[in-house]
Parts: structure tokens; C-alpha cells; sequence
């Protein structure tokens, strides 16, 4: 492999929950790179712990990616090879990651992303709505845009998939409700690969009452079944 052909920077999936959920390539990788850009090493250093792996660590995360990119990237021009993790899932993705991504390409770097883990596929899987055709949205903003977004999501034929805190997952619940109407399909998966995960189904009427009246714990991705063709669904 010519040098300009090498890969500088990886970005590599680590587990969402169950610890075996990570490839062996991705362990080849972390074990095999200069130095590991990590959302929280706190956190990454445990996963490390558990598969003996020692590696230099920095800091990556929401609040210093834009003021550190420029000298990550002078770093891998020099030469540097790094892995991106997040505290879980593949980054990028409602993640730390991307800035660093669009930088290097447009400095010529090698960017490989390893498959992995990632919350929405297999609550989109589980839902049982259609997978031909669907459109992550992640987290929708807390407040301005909120609306806007949800009225552009009104009319949306294809499946939609929303990660969600437990704090705000009643009221998300009923704006889809209220922007959607309260006999839309929808599906709620907490805590994927680990011990308590589950998948509720109903409508966002049905889905509101069981929430009501039960601890609400856990990480949240939403799934939404899209409108009716031709418009969206009549509000209660």
C-alpha cells in the first residue's frame, strides 16, 4: 500500500450496551492506532479496560471538537493514525465525529468507518414498519425549530426514527401526537443490547397511557410509522 493510501483516521463503533458487541477488527484497530479520540474517557477507558488494551487517550467531545479539529488534523497530516469513539455507538451519529470527518476530507486524509453498533437499525428493524424507505432525525431540537420540524414531519410518508431523553419522552410523545395524529402507528425501544431493553408498540394515544404509568428509564429511540399516502393522518 502506497503511504498516501493509508488510513489516518478511524472511526470505530463501540458497544451500546452488551460489551460483545464489537468486532474484532474494531479491537485490531484501537489496539493498533497512535492515539484514541474519545468522547469521554472515562467511560472508553473502562471499555479498554475490559478488552486489555492501553492506548494514549484525548478528549473529543460536543464542546471542544471545533477548537480542536484544525490540530487533529495538522496531527494526522504529520503522520498521526487515530481512532474516533463515542461513549457508544458509531460516531458521527448524534456523536462527536463529524466536523473532524468533513476537515479531514477536505485536507485529503483517509477517513475508514468500521461497521458497528448503532441504536435506530434495530429499532427500526423491530418496529415492523416499512424499511424500505426511512429518514433519521435523531434528536429534535429543544426549542427553536421544534415546531417547524414537526410540522415539515407531518406529511412524511416514510418510516421516522428519533432518539429521545427519558425526561422528555412524554412530551414528544404527545406533539407527535398532536402533529401526527393519535392514531399513528409508532414504536418505543429503550435500552437496546442491554439487560432491560424492550420495544413497545401502539398508537401515540396508546403509547401516551403506558407511559403515563410506568418508570419512564433509559435511553429512547422512537419510531414512527409514516403518513397515509396522499397526506397525513386526520388529528384526534
Amino acid at each position: 500500500m502506497q503511504e498516501q493510501d493509508k488510513t489516518s483516521l478511524y472511526l470505530v463503533p463501540t458497544p451500546i450496551g452488551n460489551l460483545e458487541d464489537i468486532t474484532l477488527r474494531a479491537i485490531r484497530v484501537l489496539k493498533e492506532v497512535d492515539v484514541i479520540l474519545a468522547e469521554d474517557t472515562r467511560t472508553s477507558g473502562k471499555l479498554l479496560q475490559h478488552l486489555g488494551i492501553e492506548k494514549r487517550m484525548h478528549s473529543h467531545h460536543l464542546h471542544n471538537e471545533h477548537k480542536a479539529t484544525a490540530h487533529l488534523v495538522d496531527r494526522l497530516k504529520a503522520g498521526e493514525v487515530m481512532a474516533l469513539v463515542s461513549d457508544a455507538g458509531t460516531p458521527g451519529i448524534s456523536d462527536p465525529g463529524f466536523y473532524l470527518v468533513r476537515e479531514c476530507v477536505k485536507n485529503g486524509i483517509k477517513v475508514e468507518c468500521l461497521p458497528g453498533p448503532t441504536a435506530f437499525v434495530p429499532a427500526l428493524v423491530k418496529s415492523g414498519f416499512s424499511t424500505d424507505r426511512f429518514t433519521f432525525e435523531g434528536f429534535l431540537p429543544v426549542k427553536k425549530g421544534r415546531q417547524t420540524r414537526l410540522q415539515a414531519l407531518a406529511e412524511e410518508e416514510r418510516t421516522m426514527i428519533f432518539y429521545e431523553s427519558p425526561h422528555r419522552l412524554l412530551k414528544t410523545l404527545g406533539q407527535f401526537k398532536e402533529y401526527f395524529g393519535a392514531e399513528r402507528e409508532a414504536s418505543v425501544s429503550r435500552e437496546i443490547s442491554k439487560m432491560f431493553e424492550e420495544t413497545i408498540h401502539g398508537t401515540l394515544e396508546e403509547l401516551i397511557q403506558i407511559f403515563n404509568n410506568k418508570a419512564i428509564k433509559g435511553e429512547f429511540v422512537l419510531v414512527v410509522s409514516g403518513a397515509p399516502k396522499g397526506g397525513k393522518a386526520d388529528k384526534d
